[in-house]
């Protein structure tokens, strides 16, 4: 059993790991807390890769405190060399006598081999306590890990109607600058913001992040993904006149005659272009995701027209919808939020639970995951 002391310290631990929101990509946020006697002697939290890891960064702020100490650790400490060496060594090393950890870490590197190796040096090892936040905090780390797969959150804003521009296509702004704001900071936890080809066209967007730098250095900015199956990105976009990388996943065949002079005009503004094999120029989305996965994509937030937005849904691969609603009216002849198929009966359209609701400024957003996956 968890004693109050425990719970306080593992959310202490789950704040810490939640100040690398933004930066740990593509590593887990992890949070550490070291206490001894009911005080809190030492605490860290993993900023980015590379960098130490919460459990070392916390060791040392408590020294030699830290023997016979309890440490209370966000994700299950890891027992194999990464970018940095193993974290069960330095707990093993400074003597400390039980470890808490919140999650079983889903990285087959290490999924339950870190706790295995600390209870073998002797230290008492219990895991699950406030597992759900943890998981909360890291849902694309989790997800990768187990499915190969990023997260995928898609951004959508509409009126009251369900409607997102006018029929001339007009759509600044439906939301207000609180929202728009907002968007900004969902931008910034993300590790690529993906689009298609027909908003690039219509919008022109840059969907960088444009928040303050963070404390200590230039803000980090997402993947630019813009799925491109005919490669008619313009070199001209505005995603090439601001900093970070822009990847064009495009099903173009290298032998089209257009192909080579427009990679070369994109890879020329600085855009890494790559081929699904064997795709056409209707990519298929589970092989994008797949990849973005192999690319250490945590979180993917889609920021598309409703074409796109709405195949996402109608095959079962968006996790969660974040929906901003304003308080105006559009009217029928405005353009609709999804592009979804006809449906036969009720009990066929897509479904959703409810996982939040916020005001934001005038508007409200909602967080909602597919009812079918819950």
């Amino acid at each position: 059993m968890f004693s109050d002391f425990d719970r306080v310290a593992m959310q202490r631990a789950l704040e810490l790991a939640a100040r690398g929101l933004d930066t740990t990509h593509p590593n887990p946020r992890v949070g550490c807390v070291i206490a001894r006697s009911g005080r809190v002697v030492g605490e860290g939290w993993h900023a980015r890769a590379g960098e130490p890891h919460a459990e070392v960064l916390a060791l040392a702020a408590c020294g030699t405190q830290a023997a016979g100490a309890t440490a209370y650790v966000t994700l299950e400490p890891c027992s194999h060399h990464g970018r940095t060496p193993p974290c069960v060594e330095a707990l093993i090393a400074a003597r400390v006598a039980r470890v808490v950890y919140a999650m079983a870490d889903p990285n087959p590197q290490v999924d339950g081999r870190g706790a295995e190796r600390l209870a073998a040096a002797g230290l008492t090892v219990e895991g699950g306590l406030l597992a759900a936040e943890a998981a909360e905090l890291n849902q694309g780390f989790v997800k990768r890990m187990r499915t190969g797969r990023p997260w995928v959150r898609v951004k959508l804003a509409m009126s009251l109607d369900g409607r997102t521009a006018l029929a001339n296509g007009a759509s600044r702004w439906i939301s207000g600058a609180a929202a728009r704001e907002d968007v900004q900071r969902w931008r910034a936890r993300s590790s690529a913001v993906l689009t298609g080809v027909g908003t690039v066209l219509a919008d022109d967007p840059r969907l960088d992040v444009r928040l303050p730098a963070e404390a200590g250095g230039e803000r980090r900015q997402p993947l630019r993904v813009v799925l491109d199956g005919a490669l008619r990105t313009p070199p001209a976009a505005r995603l090439f006149t601001v900093p970070g990388e822009v990847l064009i996943i495009t099903g173009l065949a290298a032998s089209d005659p257009d192909w080579e002079p427009r990679c070369a005009a994109l890879a020329a503004r600085g855009a890494r272009i790559e081929t699904l094999p064997e795709a056409a120029t209707q990519l298929p989305l589970p092989a994008v995701l797949e990849r973005l996965g192999e690319l250490e994509m945590n979180e993917l937030q889609v920021e598309a027209g409703p074409t796109l937005a709405g195949e996402l849904i109608r095959q079962a691969l968006a996790d969660e919808l974040l929906l901003y609603v304003a308080p105006k009216l559009l009217g029928p002849a405005a353009r609709p939020l999804l592009a979804l198929p006809e449906l036969a009966a009720i009990e066929a359209a897509p479904a959703f639970l409810i996982a939040e609701v916020a005001r934001i400024g005038d508007d409200l957003r909602l967080r909602l995951t597919p009812r079918a996956a819950a």
